[in-house]
């Protein structure tokens, strides 16, 4: 696993997977710090999935894989927004109708592209072997456009964040800023899914955010905390996935959910010793 570092000099694709990490935990940490307080972890669940779809059909086609998640990633976001507010669907049940739907047309075009069934595992748990130069691009514009517009918009942002309602005593537009948002959330679940997959993906959304709201409750330093412990959970991940040549996804997620665990009883013990303080004044 040391020899992680060393192999960024020598290997393209290694360097092409560490520049990866660094971006996707940036993207990851803006909108997961969003998607949690907002409480979209579902919805961005189902995006993730049913991203599945629009694979499968690109494959049965004949095109990039990505392009075909990215479409109908898209198109999973305005059908659950339409199904939950213009069929008044209810939003869990239009989210588990898209989620499934996804899955299933893409495994039923995968079955049905002639010749050999393609391997899809490095879309499923991610793999460090597929992410390239041209995906490291894609990830820092996307980058760029996200921390410009969350620096101009960061007051009406924060107050769809947490009150819709007084976001729209503020004049705030609530539909252009959260279709703007779901764009950003959408882009982001499509850019990372060859570093981490498509079934391990919201955990890297949410957990990280997770854990920095163990800490601080302000929105910036949840943005701040989130990026630094995306970055630690992602390059550790990477560096056992190299090291013992299994997917990336999967390490990335223990990395995080062994990090959330230890965050978790710093907390615990935290909370100890102010109570002990407390009561000793008392």
């Amino acid at each position: 696993m040391l020899h992680f570092f060393s192999d960024i000099f020598q290997y393209q694709f290694i360097l092409n997977a560490f520049l990866a990490a660094l971006l996707v935990s940036i993207a990851a940490g803006i909108v997961g710090s969003y998607i949690v307080a907002r409480r979209l972890v579902f919805l961005s669940g189902g995006i993730t999935h049913a991203s599945f779809g629009g694979i499968g059909i690109a494959y049965y086609l004949g095109l990039n894989p990505i392009l075909g998640a990215a479409i109908f990633a898209v198109i999973t976001a305005f059908g659950i927004e339409s199904l939950s507010s213009r069929y008044k669907v209810r939003e869990d049940s239009a989210i588990g109708i898209m989620w499934s739907v996804g899955m299933a047309i893409g495994i039923f075009f995968v079955f049905l592209t002639p010749g050999y069934a393609p391997n899809l595992m490095s879309f499923l748990f991610g793999s460090i072997l597929t992410v390239t130069k041209q995906d490291v691009y894609l990830l820092l514009g996307l980058d760029l456009a996200m921390i410009i517009f969350f620096i101009l918009f960061y007051h009406p942002i924060l107050y769809l964040a947490f009150d819709a309602n007084y976001a729209r005593t503020q004049r705030v537009p609530e539909k252009v800023f959260s279709y703007i948002l779901m764009a950003f959330v959408t882009v982001t679940i499509v850019l990372s899914i060859r570093l981490v997959g498509i079934i391990l993906l919201i955990s890297l959304l949410t957990v990280p955010p997770t854990i920095a709201n163990l800490f601080t409750k302000k929105f910036k330093y949840l943005i701040y905390s989130s990026i630094l412990i995306g970055f630690v959970g992602t390059i550790t991940g990477l560096m056992v996935s190299h090291g013992l040549n299994v997917p990336s996804g999967t390490t990335i997620i223990l990395a995080l959910i062994f990090m959330f665990l230890i965050a978790r009883l710093i907390r615990l013990i935290m909370d100890k010793i102010i109570s002990i303080k407390q009561l000793s004044k008392n």
